[in-house]
């Protein structure tokens, strides 16, 4: 992204909101943001739906026993349950990281 001493408009004075939004720095934040969304998403949906369709489609195997009263599905469903707090996790981690700073010196630009 651009350098924060781009901020300014070259008269000294701060940038416009909708300067902010027209800018590249903006736009390539948007689609970063939309691409780890979607494919945090994507990966949600395939195991998610994946397990559905396997409790579906596939009885026998979800039925077999793990233990005394146990079956698969149960540690399978609980994957799922595992599978979205990570994956949300992993987008919390993403945005505190990379996604927070860049929108706080966007909004920077603003306050100038």
């Amino acid at each position: 992204m651009a350098d924060s001493a781009v901020s300014l408009r070259r008269d000294g004075r701060a940038k416009s909101a909708h300067e902010v939004i027209e800018s590249s720095d903006f736009k390539q934040l948007v689609k970063k943001r939309w691409t780890v969304s979607m494919v945090l998403l994507a990966l949600l949906f395939v195991g998610y739906y994946g397990f559905i369709l396997l409790v579906a489609t596939a009885k026998d195997f979800v039925n077999t026993k793990v233990g005394e009263v146990t079956t698969l599905a149960i540690p399978l469903g609980l994957g799922a349950i595992v599978l979205a707090f990570t994956l949300t996790a992993i987008y919390v981690a993403w945005a505190n990281k990379s996604y927070d700073p860049e929108v706080e010196r966007l909004r920077s630009q603003l306050r100038q």
